[in-house]
């Protein structure tokens, strides 16, 4: 089973899906999906003294601009083993330019977990925590070097149409494949 193009993104989105978590809240590494084998790998050891705000992942069959599945940060209370798939809500969207290319980054909260899964808004929780977001994707490339803009973090229904393009830029992939076997 690959966790990528296997798993079923969920019954409920864009409101709420199955994220696959990477990378777990506190990690100083970035861990990645390996797009074959659909194993996770070691991509770095991140470059400043910072680590994830969030548990990081992806939301299965989902295609993002950049050609990688869509990322999800998934807030909760612990830190989750990378290939856990994870309930998840959207509560909101962050964008950034890394590199010269768009991404986005949907912010969720851990429906499961008692102390996030009353939230349905970003706007909702602490701003610090909020800043704390933005502040590692500021900083987490700049001792490699690299360049990257954060937008604020925008509501949950500005992450719905992303999301849904997403879905439908996987699809209009896999069927295009399908169609040439």
């Amino acid at each position: 089973m690959h966790p990528w193009h296997d798993l079923s993104p969920g019954e409920n989105v864009p409101r709420e899906f199955h994220a696959v978590i990477e990378i777990p809240l506190g990690s100083s590494v970035k861990y990645e999906l390996d797009k074959g084998s659909g194993i996770i790998k070691m991509d770095r050891v991140l470059y400043s003294a910072v680590y994830y705000p969030a548990n990081y992942g992806f939301i299965p069959q989902s295609l993002a601009e950049d050609h990688d599945p869509l990322d999800v940060l998934v807030l909760c209370q612990v830190p989750v083993a990378p290939l856990t798939i994870m309930d998840a809500r959207t509560i909101g969207l962050m964008s950034m330019i890394d590199s010269g290319t768009k991404d986005h980054k949907i912010i969720a909260v851990a429906t499961a977990d008692p102390e996030y899964n009353e939230y349905h808004e970003a706007s909702e929780l602490p701003p610090h925590k909020l800043a704390m977001i933005r502040r590692f994707f500021q900083d987490y490339k700049n001792l490699e070097g690299k360049v990257v803009e954060v937008d604020d973090i925008l509501p949950a229904k500005t992450a719905y149409p992303v999301l849904e393009d997403a879905l439908a830029r996987y699809d209009k992939k896999r069927r295009a494949g399908h169609h040439k076997k």
